[in-house]
């Protein structure tokens, strides 16, 4: 009895990795500073004067002292007039 060996062409999709850019470069830096324990900064820094900023801020202290917050937009108040 024959066995058949059928061999199968794995192609690499996309194009090589550039070590030398500077992406791969920054990528590599974040990659270490994650193993050192480090916190990475992500995104845009808040402005903590915006009004956004202290309208969380005040969500945040009313939380704290155990009100609680009711988020988005409050309900439609239907009244019914009676005569």
């Amino acid at each position: 009895m024959e066995t058949i060996t059928i061999a199968t062409e794995v192609k690499q999709r996309g194009r090589k990795v550039n070590l030398d850019s500077a992406r791969q470069m920054k990528l590599a830096l974040k990659a270490t500073l994650a193993e050192q324990g480090v916190s990475i900064q992500r995104g845009r820094k808040t402005n903590p004067t915006s009004e956004r900023q202290q309208r969380l801020a005040m969500f945040a202290e009313r939380i704290a002292n155990g009100e609680v917050v009711k988020r988005g937009r409050p309900k439609k108040v239907t009244t019914i007039e009676v005569v």
